[in-house]
C-alpha cells in the first residue's frame, strides 16, 4: 500500500509538467561545487554555486539540487556515480586517512566515464576525459586551485562538471544520451510480476537510497532490502531485492518521489525521532499547503506562536466553528474533500527505515479529524498565549525541562499522531506523562491542562465528568473532584492575598497530595485558610468564596475521598486551572478598569 501510494504520487507528478520530477534514471543531488575544465581537460577552477535557504530565523547557505544522473547504490565497497561525486573519486583526495581505499575510488571515477564517454566526438566529453586520464591524485591535496575550497571537500561535497565558457556536462544531449544507453544495458536480466504494479517487468536488485530521514545514515537508508540468508526465501538466495520483486521503474518512482518529499522542509514535519511527509493524489501543492498549516501550525521555540494574529489562527478557528456546525471543513478551502490524502512517517534504524506509521484516507477526513483535535484542545488562556499548537508542542510538555535529550518517547509520539488522524481516544500514556510531569514541577500550565482534557473528552465518562470539560471555568458544576480542584485554587489564593509575593505556595507543599488524596491534606488547608483570611486585606472575600465551594460538596457523600482515580485526577487539575484563569481574568479586567 505504501509503495503503490508513491508510485500512483510520481505518475500523477510525472504527468505534470509543471512538478520538476525526475525522470527515470535521473535524481536531484545536492551539488555544493563546479569543476570548470578546459577543453584539453585541466582543471580552471572550483566554483561554489551554494543557494541561500531559509532555516528558521536565518539564511543558510545550502547545496544546489540539480537533476544529475541517478547515483549509484553505496552500502559498501566502491562505486562510482556518473558526472557528481565527491572529492574522493573526483580528484582522488584522501580526506579520511584511507590512501588505498581513495586511489581505488578514482580509478573507478575514470573508468567508468572512460567507458561511457571516451568515443564520444563532443567537446565536453572529450574535456572530462582528458581530464580524467591526465589528473594526479598524489598531487590532489597540495593543488592551488583546491585549497580554497577544502573545507567543503573534506565534508563530502558533491561536485558537477563545465566545460570552460560551455555547458554543465549533465546537460549536454550526447552525454545524457550516453548515459541512458548504459543504464538500459546494465538493467536486470530477471524480469517477473512487479508488486507494487502488477506489470511485468525487469526486477531491481537493489533500490535507491532514500535520504532526508532525520537521524539515519547520511548516505541513506533503504525501505525495502534483504542482505543476509536468514532473510531470504527459498529460491532467492543472494538475490537481495529479489526476495520481494519490485520492478526497476517502480523502484525509482517510489524512491525518488520520497527523497523529493524528505528534501523538502515545507511538507514535512518532525515529530519524536519519525519524520512524517504527507502528499495528496493529486498535482500541485494547494492541499499540502493547507495539511501543512494544520498538522504543524507556526510557532516558535519560545512557546508562542510565530505571528499572534495569523491567518493559520484564524483559518484554524473557522474550521472548528464548521466542525461544530456540522459542516465539510475542506469547503473552506475550495478543495476537493474526496482527494486520497496519504500520511506516512519513517523512523531511522541502523541502515533500514521503520515504517512508524502509514494512513491513507480522504483529505477531507483528515483534516476534519486534525480540527477536532485543536477543538478538543482548547481552553481559556492568556492573551499572550497561542490559541493553537502543533503536536509537536504537546509531546514537548511530557519531557522534563531538565533533560537534555528533549525528544519525547518514540512510541508515544507515534501513539499521539495516529490517535489526531484517526481520531481515535489518545493514548493513556500521554496523561500519565502529563499527570507525572505536573507532580515534578508543581505546576499546571496552559499546555498541560489542555491536553488532559482533550484525554477526557475522548474517553467515555458519566454525564456528571463531561459536563467540566469545558473552554471555560463551570461554575455550576458540583464535580466533586472538579469543585475540589476549584477549592485549592481559591485557598492558595487566600494565602498569596495574605503574603503577597511568597515564593513557595501550599501548591508546592500540598498539590499532589491534594490530587491524588484529598482527605489527607484539605483539613489541614482549610485550617491554614483561616489565619490567610485573617490576614489578607479583603479575606471577606476569600471566606465566602470557599464557603460557596463547601456548599457544592455534600457532606453526608465523603466531600473529601481518600483517593482519586486518575481521570478524577485530571478533573482535579482541570477545575483548578479553570478556577485560577478566571480569578486571573477578574484581575486583568480590574487593572483595565482602573485605567485612565
Amino acid at each position: 500500500m505504501i509503495l503503490q501510494s508513491l508510485l500512483r504520487y510520481y505518475e500523477i507528478l510525472a504527468d505534470d509538467p509543471e512538478s520538476g520530477i525526475a525522470r527515470p534514471g535521473w535524481a536531484y543531488v545536492k551539488v555544493s561545487l563546479i569543476a570548470s575544465l578546459s577543453p584539453e581537460g585541466e582543471l580552471l577552477g572550483l566554483i561554489p554555486c551554494k543557494i541561500q535557504q531559509q532555516r528558521g530565523k536565518k539564511l543558510a547557505e545550502v547545496p544546489q539540487l540539480m537533476l544529475m544522473p541517478e547515483p549509484a547504490k553505496k552500502a559498501s565497497g566502491v562505486r562510482a556515480n556518473f558526472l557528481c561525486e565527491n572529492a574522493e573519486y573526483v580528484f582522488g583526495l584522501d580526506t579520511k586517512g584511507r590512501p588505498e581505499r581513495t586511489r581505488r575510488c578514482f580509478e573507478a571515477f575514470r573508468e567508468k566515464h572512460l567507458r561511457l564517454l571516451g568515443s564520444l566526438e563532443v567537446p565536453e566529453a572529450r574535456a572530462i576525459c582528458r581530464f580524467v586520464s591526465r589528473w594526479n591524485p598524489d598531487t590532489a591535496a597540495q593543488h592551488p586551485l583546491l585549497q580554497s575550497s577544502l573545507d567543503d571537500l573534506a565534508a563530502g561535497a558533491n561536485i558537477a562538471f563545465q566545460l570552460e565558457g560551455g555547458r554543465l556536462l549533465h546537460k549536454v544531449p550526447e552525454i545524457q544520451a550516453a548515459w541512458e544507453a548504459d543504464r538500459e544495458a546494465g538493467s536486470s536480466t530477471v524480469r517477473g510480476q512487479c508488486l507494487v504494479s502488477g506489470e511485468l517487468r525487469p526486477i531491481a536488485r537493489l533500490h535507491p537510497s532514500i535520504k532526508g530521514v532525520q537521524g539515519a545514515q547520511a548516505v541513506g537508508a533503504s525501505i525495502v532490502s534483504f542482505n543476509a540468508r536468514a532473510y531470504e526465501s527459498y529460491g532467492r538466495e543472494n538475490g537481495q531485492g529479489l526476495n520481494a520483486p519490485v520492478s526497476e521503474y517502480a523502484a525509482f518512482a517510489y524512491t525518488t518521489v520520497l527523497n523529493r518529499l524528505l528534501a523538502g522542509s515545507a511538507y514535512r514535519m518532525r515529530l519524536g525521532d519519525a519524520t512524517v511527509v504527507y502528499w495528496a493524489e493529486a498535482p500541485g501543492t494547494a492541499y499540502q499547503e493547507v495539511s501543512q498549516l494544520f498538522m504543524n501550525p507556526p510557532m516558535d521555540e519560545g512557546g508562542t506562536n510565530a505571528v499572534q494574529d495569523t491567518a493559520t489562527e484564524s483559518m484554524i478557528r473557522r474550521a472548528i466553528g464548521k466542525v461544530a456546525s456540522g459542516l465539510p471543513v475542506a469547503s473552506a478551502f475550495h478543495l476537493d474533500p474526496n482527494v486520497q490524502f496519504c500520511i506516512l512517517a519513517l523512523s531511522p534504524n541502523s541502515a533500514r527505515l521503520s515504517v512508524r506509521f502509514f494512513l491513507r484516507d480522504s483529505f477531507g477526513n483528515f483534516l476534519e479529524r486534525i480540527t477536532a483535535h485543536y477543538r478538543d484542545l482548547q481552553l481559556a488562556h492568556a492573551p499572550f498565549e497561542p490559541e493553537v499548537f502543533p503536536p509537536w508542542k504537546l509531546l514537548a510538555e511530557t519531557v522534563s525541562p531538565a533533560s537534555r535529550d528533549k525528544s519525547a518517547s518514540p512510541l508515544l509520539s507515534g501513539a499521539v499522531m495516529r490517535a489526531i488522524l484517526t481520531g481515535s481516544p489518545y493514548p493513556e500514556s500521554l496523561a500519565s506523562a502529563i499527570h507525572l510531569r505536573i507532580r515534578a514541577e508543581h505546576e499546571v500550565s496552559y499546555y498541560k491542562a489542555a491536553i488532559l482534557k482533550a484525554c477526557l473528552l475522548r474517553k467515555r465518562l458519566k454525564p456528571s465528568d463531561r459536563e467540566v470539560l469545558t473552554v471555560s471555568l463551570n461554575e455550576q458544576s458540583t464535580n466533586k473532584a472538579y469543585v475540589l480542584g476549584r477549592l485549592f485554587s481559591v485557598l492558595e489564593k487566600a494565602q498569596q492575598d495574605a503574603s503577597p509575593g511568597i515564593s513557595t505556595t501550599i501548591r508546592d507543599r500540598y498539590f499532589a497530595s491534594a490530587c491524588a488524596n484529598p482527605s489527607s491534606v484539605f483539613p489541614t488547608l482549610l485550617r491554614l485558610s483561616m489565619a490567610h483570611i485573617s490576614k489578607a486585606e479583603y479575606g471577606t472575600t476569600s471566606y465566602n468564596r470557599i464557603d460557596s465551594l463547601l456548599g457544592k460538596l455534600e457532606v453526608t457523600d465523603d466531600p473529601f475521598p481518600a483517593q482519586l482515580s486518575l481521570d478524577e485526577q485530571g478533573i482535579f487539575i482541570l477545575g483548578y486551572y479553570h478556577q485560577n484563569r478566571a480569578n486571573y481574568a477578574k484581575a486583568e479586567k480590574k487593572e483595565e478598569e482602573q485605567q485612565p
